[in-house]
């Protein structure tokens, strides 16, 4: 257990919704449009999980009622759809213990910081497991001062001088979009070779980003205001040049892992959470959404996730109230 002294805030709700990814936003919506208070953690320290973590300007074609929307634009519409329900978000936070009271009939789940949701039931939304940002040198000592792992608003680097570290799709994305609002625009990555789409890399080219193959960070270098400059090295020579930015998105991909969720007693398969036809886990109060879900039969889609957040939150109502109806009636008619 996490040290009782750490406790930043201690908060007791209904629900909590572990992951703020497309189907944890939706569970909270949908816990408040069943009269219930909902907590949501996340280790990421913005919402959107892997949507917004990777592909937040991409183009997403199968959101049942969308023909196309960009990823970020998805997770701005699920933040305001449960926004009425006013949702407490533990974002930047890892769920690391899961204890049930001796009753049954709470469950304390305690972040990696220490705060502590004591709830009547859990959700468990957390995609591909807990997302841990591949790191930079210097990184945790500007995050949140200039240095970010994604970008939910391309505004907030405006006029700023940017660099972007890293070959795969986010990066070229970050760059190609930003390249009208920013300052300048470098990008670097350890080697030629890219990982994105070929279209998207030629039109950065093409473009005024200066990109810098065989290119490493050293270190960065700032004050307590944020970054003010990068020292980086070409990986080849261990030449050295120094280039004032005041921003860095550290593009480098995310680890995924189960983490502490392996030590709960949940029953998996295939670094998935087994659930059966209500969403219900092998833990008592323990429900499961979206793709870190395994079932015969389970497709792995938004669309699908958002199904199973619904069906998990109203059998979870049924838990909570067992006088609470499971089907609460369409929201059309309410």
């Amino acid at each position: 257990m996490s040290d009782p002294e750490a406790v930043e805030q201690e908060l007791d709700a209904d629900v909590l919704i572990i992951g703020a990814g497309p189907a944890g936003l939706y569970g909270a919506y949908y816990a408040g449009f069943r009269g219930l208070s909902v907590a949501i953690m996340d280790s990421l320290p913005e919402a959107g999980g892997q949507v917004a973590a990777l592909y937040p300007e991409k183009l997403i074609y199968d959101v049942a009622g969308f023909p196309t929307i960009k990823g970020q634009a998805l997770i701005d519409n699920l933040v305001e759809q449960a926004a009425p329900f006013k949702p407490s978000y533990f974002l930047g936070h890892r769920a690391e213990d899961l204890v049930h009271d001796e009753d049954g009939e709470a469950i304390t789940v305690t972040s990696h910081k220490g705060d502590r949701v004591r709830c009547r039931a859990v959700v468990i939304t957390g995609g591909i497991g807990t997302f841990t940002p591949r790191p930079l040198p210097d990184a945790e000592e500007f995050e949140g001062r200039g240095l970010s792992y994604f970008v939910p608003k391309l505004e907030a680097l405006a006029g700023l001088d940017v660099l972007i570290v890293g070959g795969g799709d986010s990066a070229f994305d970050w760059a190609h979009n930003l390249e009208d609002l920013a300052k300048s625009i470098t990008l670097i990555h350890r080697r030629d070779r890219f990982r994105a789409h070929e279209h998207t890399v030629q039109q950065v080219l093409d473009s005024s980003v200066d990109v810098r193959t065989f290119t490493e960070v050293a270190r960065i270098l700032g004050d307590a205001d944020g970054i003010k400059a990068v020292e980086v090295f070409d990986n080849r020579s261990d030449q050295r040049e120094t280039i004032d930015v005041q921003a860095v998105v550290a593009a480098l991909g995310f680890t995924a892992d189960l983490g502490p969720l392996k030590r709960w007693g949940l029953e998996q398969h295939k670094r998935a959470v087994v659930v059966d036809t209500t969403m219900r886990t092998n833990l008592p109060r323990v429900f499961a959404a979206g793709d870190i879900t395994d079932y015969d039969g389970k497709v792995k889609l938004i669309s699908v996730g958002f199904g199973e957040a619904a069906t998990a939150v109203n059998n979870a109502a049924t838990v909570i109230d067992p006088d609470a109806k499971l089907f609460p009636g369409h929201s059309s008619n309410l």
